[in-house]
């Protein structure tokens, strides 16, 4: 059994993290570690017909506590509107103190995004808060200075550019994340995209790619990719 870690999942929209990096949240659930999802706004903008967005808002917060406490973690949601993320420096720190107030060992986030406005502003404003989070900015943050690395998500909305460089075994915590995605009403009943078929049937692609059964992967700057070997 791998160590248990502290990972900090940082989405645009709630059901942006439970997609593609659920299986990493359960299979960390399962080995003892905590997670914590941080939801930049609800995505309420999704709304079925027989619900208004402040109802479905409601709604998806409800969905969000229900999957976090399936993979022994909480959620948080911030209040910006689904499609009005703003990138500015309130919301850097904002995302910074709960750096610090987790202590994360990991963060995982979006990739950069051509399709969607709110994926491709977290996308830029997650690194800066983890910068800040590390570094003394007076009095703008609160607590001990930390520092956790960035690894950055597949999702179908984010492909532009996307190559997996690390992959991870989820297989021990695939059938946890199913049961967990299923407290979310637009995976399992979206008629725009198969969200629910779509990354479980990715899951076992990588999985293939990684010699396991399941996997998720996940992309790191260039800058980051040196693999230190004393000989080949």
């Amino acid at each position: 059994m791998l160590a248990p870690r502290k990972i900090l999942a940082i989405g645009a929209h709630i059901g942006d993290m439970e997609l593609t990096v659920g299986g990493l949240l359960a299979t960390n659930a399962l080995n003892g570690g905590t997670n914590l999802l941080l939801a930049l706004t609800a995505g309420e903008r999704g709304n079925p017909p027989h619900l208004t967005q402040d109802e479905y808002r409601k709604q998806k917060v409800q969905e969000a506590e229900a999957f976090a406490q399936i993979v022994n973690g909480k959620t948080i949601v911030f209040e910006y509107k689904d499609g009005e993320l703003p990138n500015n420096e309130e919301v850097r720190l904002r995302i910074a103190q709960i750096i610090r107030d987790f202590a994360p060992d990991v963060i995982v986030t979006h990739w950069k995004s051509t399709m969607h406005k709110d994926h491709n502003n977290t996308h830029l404003m997650v690194p800066d808060a983890q910068f800040y989070a590390g570094i003394d900015v007076g009095d703008k943050l609160q607590g001990k200075r930390h520092y956790a690395p960035i690894y950055f998500c597949e999702n179908w909305e984010d492909a532009d550019e996307f190559e997996p460089y690390i992959y991870v075994d989820i297989t021990p915590g695939f059938e946890l994340w199913q049961k967990a995605m299923q407290t979310h009403w637009f995976i399992m009943n979206s008629k725009s995209f198969s969200y629910y078929d779509y990354y479980s049937a990715l899951a076992r692609v990588r999985g293939c790619l990684n010699r396991t059964q399941y996997a998720e992967g996940f992309a790191v700057y260039d800058r980051q990719k040196r693999i230190k070997r004393e000989m080949l």
